[in-house]
This record gives C-alpha cells, structure tokens and sequence, in this order.
C-alpha cells in the first residue's frame, strides 16, 4: 500500500537553511518508520519574505511551499507514498509557516496533519509596523536587480526593525493580509474553520531560550557572576522560553481543540550532557533528523553518546512517525503533554 508522507519545512529564522542540508538527512526516519519524507527549500530573508505586495509581492516564500505541496499531491504516489496522508512538519520559523499554510488560500486539500517544533509563536503576531519600517529603510529594488543588490538592503531592513522589540527576534515572516494568508483580524476565524480538517501536535523544548548567551554576548558577564548568574540564567530562560514558545503553544492547542479539532501537546525534556545550554532551541532536530556524521562536533550536543542520542530519536521518531500515520500519538501522556525523551 502508499506509505504515511511527511513533509519538512525547515527553519533558520527565513534567513538560513535548505531543505537539502545534511542535518536533515531524514534516512532513519524513513528506514524505521516506512514513511516517505521530502524536504523543501524555499526563498528567504530579502527574497522571500519582504515586500509591499504591490511593486514586490509579499510571502514568496510561503507561496515556494505551497507550490510544493501542490506538487507533493500531484506526484508523490510514483515515489510510493499516499496524497491523502500528508503530514507537515517543520521547526522554528519553519513551524510558524506551517501555522500559516493551515490557513493558506488553496492548501484545503494539501494536507491533513501538521507538526509544529518550537513555534515562535509569541513573535510573530501584530507585525505590520515593523514590516513597513522595514519596507520604507530599504525602498522598492526594481525587479531586475541583481541578487546581490537585493541581498546588501537584508541588514538595512533588520536594522530599521530593532526598535520593535521581540517581534525583532524573527524581523522576516509571514505578512498578514496579502495572499496567500488572511489580515490579522480574520486569522482566529481562518484557524477556526481549519481545525475540523487538520490534526496538530505541537510543543518545543524544555529550555528553548537557554542558547540566549550565546546569541546576546553582553550576557555572558551576567552569567557568570558568582552569586547570582546561574539562578539568573535560569529565570530568564523559563521566562523568555515561556512567553515565545511553550505559552503561544498551549494557547493554540486548547483553542484548536475547542473548535473541534485533534490537537496533542509535547514537551522535549533532553538536556545533553555537558553542552550547557539544556534543553534548549535545536536539540530536538538530531533526535529526529540528520546522521552522525552531520552532528558530530555540534556545541549543543556537548558529550552526547551518539547511541544514546539514537536510542532516544527512535522514541521521537516513532511518536511522530505514528502521528503522520494515525492522527494519535502513544501512550506516553500527562494531561494534555507527552513529556519525552527523559531528561
């Protein structure tokens, strides 16, 4: 019979990364599970996704993955999987894409199950102002302009967005109200008709936010006072983690389940020894993704036995694996969260 089709968006905040890359290499995934995996690259960053949807059309980038999913429906069964058990999956700025295409124009019957890893939810809504600040730094690039002309003004715009707080942590996203998504008023009501016809499982990492250090080097002699450093490190790690990824999370579940939908919760618990950053942002993807080869020498893995690290991925690679198959997840829950694989 066709296998169980599973689809990665990868992330990178839409500024970095490829479908192609070698830390995504899904061939674990595949071999154990008998899923057929693609990956998509898409347009990023300047390319894809800045623009005033009239001199330069605004969300190239998500449009690059409907395409692909389009083309996923149309072809996949030649490669032996079904087009009628679609998952999507992705992490990070990928995750939040796919929050988007579940209420894309013409992506009804695309797809059936979505996954979303570590969601930036708590950043990417109420973004307009910052796009338009971006959009007025750089101006209009005519539509024969060089890449790399196009590519010089991607600073400038972070820049002109810097001043508007957390949602500056992820300056290029999703723009509400130009296609193929609805405007921020109408996006509950989207996500509401939506839920009936997908299936969600969404969660992130228990300390999402603990690579903060390495990210905002001004940080780093906070940290290491001695009296206070670790306990503060640790408070605004739970704080930040909260507010951007494991609250946003929960608050779509819930409501996607009261508008009649599946929707189960995770939460990764692995910290890697010795890497001291926990749980944080990226440790799920070598639980899930890529080989050793591609992972090892990884700073966020720390000492991690690589046959440690296998034997916890097939955990989640069967969790999510089942997901795509059955719209169900084992029975490893607590409330409404699988809280896996152990700390």
């Amino acid at each position: 019979g066709r296998l169980p089709v599973m689809v990665w968006i990868h992330g990178g905040g839409n500024v970095a990364g490829a479908g192609d890359l070698a830390q995504y290499d899904p061939r674990a995934l595949v071999v154990e599970q008998r899923v057929v995996v693609v990956a998509v690259t898409f347009r990023l960053g300047m390319l894809g996704f800045l623009g005033d949807g009239a001199d330069v059309p605004a969300n190239l980038g998500l449009l690059d993955q409907l395409i692909a999913l389009r083309w996923v429906r149309d072809n996949i069964a030649a490669f032996g999987g079904d087009p009628d058990a679609v998952t999507v999956f992705g992490q990070s700025s990928g995750a939040d894409a796919i929050a988007h295409l579940m209420i894309s124009d013409g992506a009804e019957d695309l797809f059936g199950r979505v996954i979303l890893q570590s969601a930036p939810l708590g950043v990417t809504a109420s973004r307009a102002a910052m796009t338009e600040a971006m959009i007025a730094a750089v101006g209009t690039p005519p539509r024969d302009a060089p890449v790399e002309e196009v590519l010089a003004m991607q600073p400038v715009a972070e820049h002109a967005a810097r001043r508007f707080g957390k949602a500056a942590r992820m300056p290029f996203g999703v723009q509400h109200g130009f296609p193929p998504v609805p405007g921020e008023a109408d996006l509950d009501a989207a996500w509401r008709e939506a839920a009936r016809r997908i299936d969600v499982l969404i969660g992130c990492t228990l300390d999402e936010t603990g690579i903060i250090a390495a990210l905002v080097p001004a940080l780093h002699r906070v940290f290491r006072a001695p009296a206070l450093g670790r306990a503060t490190r640790r408070l605004l790690t739970a704080s930040l983690t909260r507010s951007m990824y494991d609250t946003p999370a929960r608050q779509f579940a819930d409501r996607h389940r009261s508008w009649g939908g599946r929707a189960h919760r995770y939460r990764m618990m692995w910290r890697p020894d010795g890497n001291g950053f926990g749980a944080a942002h990226l440790t799920d993807l070598p639980l899930l993704l890529g080989t050793r080869e591609s992972w090892e020498g990884a700073a966020l893995l720390g000492s991690a036995d690589w046959s440690d690290m296998d034997r916890r991925g097939r955990l989640v690679r069967g969790v999510w694996a089942e997901f795509a198959r059955t719209g169900s997840v084992p029975d490893l829950q607590k409330n409404d969260t699988i809280a896996f694989p152990s700390p």
